[in-house]
């Protein structure tokens, strides 16, 4: 079998990881292959041109070559200017760089997941209501990869959502109506509607997307989130 050899693609770095005395292995979301592995052999040598451009939150051009899940990094171009995070937006593209190596299968395509990741990018890059960019993209990353929520409709019970009902969310049945739930149903209908301007919308969308996204871990705990909650605590 002949190597697959890919040129110019764009792409963004989700993750790096030193391997062997000069080498990385690089994790990346490109817009028409999906999330690949390859190794960029010698970018840590004082001399390479490459190293400087590998780097989170750079939009790429990546041509590679290879048969098997590592392929080999031949060529790494940066196609536009870095999106400059600072402070809390900083921390947050690496939650967002967390979720689609959690939640994407490698070698499958999602081009709309990769247009949704540049924009959330854009948002985080100009500070200017993070919480709700990180709300829009988790509902929508859910939605593509077929894990998406119901919001406008109680299937347990076979009736829309009320917007003076409660709701308490289950990963079987997906928001069903109680008493005691958490989850008012005006609020899950605005977030239906992405209406992310009252702060208690933002902070029930938080706590539902918790939830959906815990239930799909497995009780893998994401190291992102732990600094943003330490990050939170002392602001």
């Amino acid at each position: 079998m002949s190597d697959t050899v890919v040129h110019s693609q764009p792409a963004y770095i989700l993750h790096q990881q030193n391997y062997r005395e000069s080498s990385l292995i690089i994790d990346a979301l490109t817009r028409d292959y999906g999330r690949i592995s390859v190794i960029a052999k010698g970018v840590r040598k004082a001399k390479s041109k490459t190293a400087g451009v590998l780097r989170p939150f750079v939009a790429l051009s990546l041509s590679y070559l290879g048969k098997s899940d590592l392929r080999t990094l031949t060529d790494a171009e940066m196609l536009g200017s870095l999106f400059e995070l600072t402070g809390l937006a900083f921390y947050c593209g690496f939650y967002i760089n967390e979720l689609v190596c959690n939640f994407l299968h490698k070698d499958d395509p999602h081009p709309e997941v990769f247009q949704d990741y540049q924009q959330c990018l854009a948002q985080l890059a100009h500070a200017t209501e993070i919480e709700a960019a990180l709300r829009i993209f988790e509902l929508k990353l859910m939605d593509h990869i077929g894990y998406g929520v119901q919001l406008d409709y109680d299937l347990h019970h076979e009736k829309p959502i009320a917007a003076n009902k409660k709701y308490v969310f289950n990963k079987g049945n997906g928001l069903v109506e109680d008493a005691d739930g958490q989850f008012s149903g005006s609020v899950l209908l605005a977030i239906q509607q992405r209406q992310f301007d009252e702060s208690h919308v933002l902070s029930e969308a938080k706590l539902l997307m918790r939830a959906v996204i815990d239930s799909h871990l497995q009780g893998k705990q994401l190291k992102s989130r732990a600094v943003i909650n330490n990050i939170v605590k002392r602001l």
